[in-house]
């Protein structure tokens, strides 16, 4: 048994995709360069006690618990699902926890510290080979399916593969890309933000969207986005369900074009720029998720150079991603945001996948 692990996994931000893959539709995703971090310290007791440093937050689990159904602590979730892959604590440890990634704030911290908490257990307590799919699964598993939860799989593959990704929500298919990145300017809005609601509510309205197209059009197939007629897909729904589906088929089509962009040998970016763009222009006219802080962070990005930018996560508030291909715009977008009163503005780069260390 080890005596010490420290366990690292990272933020993620999605480029292209919002609001796609509870549709089981495609996103394409990056890490970066921000982390959070389980340092487990085996002690002499059967229990986990744990400190959430940046909160100040202290909690004990007993390994020994059952963990119920009704439980709706992620960690203690984790432990249950673990169960099924035969991960059962027999020992305790001293656990703190500490993250530079922004809480609440569409950088995906909840499912970094599940990914982070799911490999710290898988090391100390199983055998098994742990791989990225793995970590995704369980990730996926204890964050969503296990309290019903609206989202989808991107966090988890994302941060478990640790690389710019395309995912097939469908079928679970990654394709990884090895291109660099411009400069990621990431701000955080002032604004907390009902992630589970917004997400309720969105994929609600958008998967009833496309169920009366369907019934109306039995043929209707939503994955052959190539002979889908807008138009008549359109005139078929009411009025307040209309915006649901532009958004859907209109994000689906420009994920599609940014992933021939990236399977390209050298990225442009200055056409994923405008992709992300026109993605960004759904997101705040259909969807209707930005709010008036983060359409001003926005254009304060734009007007100190930035190429391309669009709000973050689930909406309702979180943060904004803009991308600069030159170091000193960048650090003037930062300068400009800062000003602006923007809790939090940092240059971000591509990140890597879940490390982790032992003794």
């Amino acid at each position: 048994m080890f005596n010490k692990i420290i366990s690292k996994a990272p933020a993620r931000v999605c480029l292209f995709g919002d609001h796609q893959d509870y549709l089981k539709l495609p996103i394409i995703a990056t890490t970066i360069d921000r982390e959070i971090i389980v340092e487990a310290t085996k002690n002499s007791s059967r229990k986990f006690k744990i400190f959430k440093k940046d909160l100040k937050i202290h909690d004990s689990i007993d390994i020994d618990d059952k963990f119920d159904k009704d439980e709706d602590d992620f960690l203690r979730i984790a432990l249950r699902v673990l169960k099924d892959y035969d991960c059962i604590p027999d020992e305790g440890y001293d656990i703190l926890i500490k993250s530079n990634i922004p809480i609440n704030s569409g950088l995906s911290s909840s499912s970094a510290l599940i990914i982070a908490w799911i490999n710290f257990l898988l090391l100390a307590f199983s055998n098994k080979i742990v791989s990225p799919d793995l970590l995704a699964e369980i990730s996926y598993k204890t964050e969503v399916l296990e309290l019903n939860g609206s989202g989808g799989k991107m966090d988890q593959f994302t941060i478990a593969h640790g690389k710019t990704i395309f995912l097939d929500t469908l079928t679970n298919k990654i394709i990884s890309y090895d291109h660099n990145l411009c400069d990621m300017i990431i701000g955080v809005s002032n604004q907390p933000k009902d992630t589970q609601g917004l997400l309720k509510k969105l994929k609600d309205n958008a998967l009833l969207s496309i169920k009366v197209v369907k019934d109306k059009n039995p043929s209707f197939n939503l994955y052959d986005i190539k002979n889908i007629d807008i138009s008549n897909c359109i005139n078929i729904l009411e009025d307040n369900l209309k915006p649901y589906f532009k958004a859907a088929i209109g994000n689906y089509n420009i994920t599609l074009d940014a992933k021939k962009e990236f399977e390209k040998s050298k990225l442009d970016i200055n056409k994923i720029s405008l992709l992300m763009n026109s993605h960004h222009s759904f997101l705040k006219k259909e969807l209707k998720i930005t709010t008036p802080e983060i359409d001003k962070m926005i254009d304060v990005s734009t007007k100190n150079g930035a190429i391309a930018s669009k709000i973050v996560g689930s909406g309702g508030g979180g943060a904004i991603v803009s991308l600069s291909n030159n170091i000193l715009t960048s650090n003037k977008i930062v300068s400009e945001l800062q000003h602006l009163g923007v809790k939090d503005v940092f240059i971000a780069k591509k990140g890597i996948g879940p490390t982790i260390i032992y003794e």
